[in-house]
């Protein structure tokens, strides 16, 4: 009777105080998290913050995990914030890191220290696919056409779009590759803004511009752009643009985003994270925010994540040696 009353009077403490397994280290085996951090590596308002932020209220308006805090760390593409995970959070259980495929290419053109192998990954959550458009006055009708350009002359076919190695890079190197040529003549020219890329595009002082497909849609819509192909694998319902698969180029490419955990995660701890994550994914509010957003949902959990990271990295670190923004 009195190791009950003590075990009971314990619990007790702990509801009252809001202390608990869960709350200190992460959830213990089989038990919810109680409450969730997540870091997003960049500065307010980007896509890594917004994914954050909207992961924290469907976390907490589905009741999945009381209290979730969000914080930014921004800089180096990400790679500060990623330093901060693997070597000032290891073995935090409550702690998660938004990030994507940007990362991976930020690692290797400011030559982070820390990698994404030294984290604990997660899940992949959401993703773009990207367009390949050429000005509306442009005489360059299919995605042949321009892959037939880039085979004779690579370096005077000029593509604009984001920050050099982003997403936008790395397709045109996989484009120009996959189109048979050098991807090290590849003609990319890099803008600090979307606004600025676009301007460049519609104004036709470049051959060609890639960037996500939600940046694009309107210009495309009104005439003032010609798509002529977008990277997801299969073709996307309600958009009428063939892939780069259809168009010969045999290229898929997605801005993902995920989450990923510090280093040093007990197994229940790990598993109380993809756990609420898959809650999440799952729940009507998660759903509801893909629909508002426009995200398309990728989402793939713990051990095939993690084979497809592994699987990103050796491929834009492959790419990005190529163009020579790597070593």
């Amino acid at each position: 009777m009195l190791l009950k009353f003590a075990k009971r009077h314990v619990a007790l403490l702990l509801a009252l105080t809001g202390i608990g397994a869960a709350s200190v280290a992460g959830a213990a085996e089989g038990e919810p998290l109680q409450r969730l951090k997540i870091m997003a590596p960049a500065a307010p308002g980007g896509g890594w913050d917004t994914t954050a932020r909207q992961m924290q209220a469907a976390l907490t308006q589905a009741r999945i995990v009381r209290t979730v805090q969000v914080n930014n760390v921004p800089g180096a593409g990400g790679t500060i914030g990623l330093a901060t995970l693997a070597n000032n959070l290891k073995g935090d259980g409550n702690q998660l890191m938004v990030n994507g495929l940007v990362m991976v290419g930020a690692i290797l053109t400011n030559k982070s220290a820390v990698t994404l192998s030294q984290v604990t990954p997660i899940a992949r959550l959401t993703g773009e696919y990207e367009v390949v458009v050429v000005p509306a006055q442009s005489p360059i009708r299919s995605m042949q056409e321009l892959a037939a350009r880039l085979k004779s002359n690579p370096g005077g076919v000029s593509i604009a779009g984001g920050s050099a190695g982003g997403t936008d890079h790395i397709l045109a190197g996989l484009v120009v590759r996959a189109a048979g040529a050098d991807p090290a003549k590849t003609n990319y020219i890099a803008y600090s803004g979307g606004g600025e890329a676009l301007a460049a595009i519609m104004g036709n002082h470049v051959t060609a511009g890639i960037s996500g497909y939600g940046e694009l849609i309107g210009p495309i819509k009104a005439g003032r752009l010609r798509a002529l192909a977008i990277s997801s694998d299969k073709r996307m319902p309600g958009i009428d643009i063939p892939t780069l698969k259809e168009s010969g180029i045999d290229v898929g490419l997605a801005n993902w985003r995920s989450v990923v955990a510090p280093p040093g995660l007990s197994t229940a701890q790990r598993q109380a994270l993809l756990d609420a994550v898959d809650r999440m994914v799952k729940s009507p509010e998660w759903q509801a925010t893909l629909a508002k957003n426009d995200w398309v949902d990728l989402y793939l959990p713990g051990a095939a994540f993690s084979t497809y990271l592994r699987a990103e990295e050796s491929r834009v670190t492959d790419i990005l040696k190529s163009i020579g923004l790597a070593k």
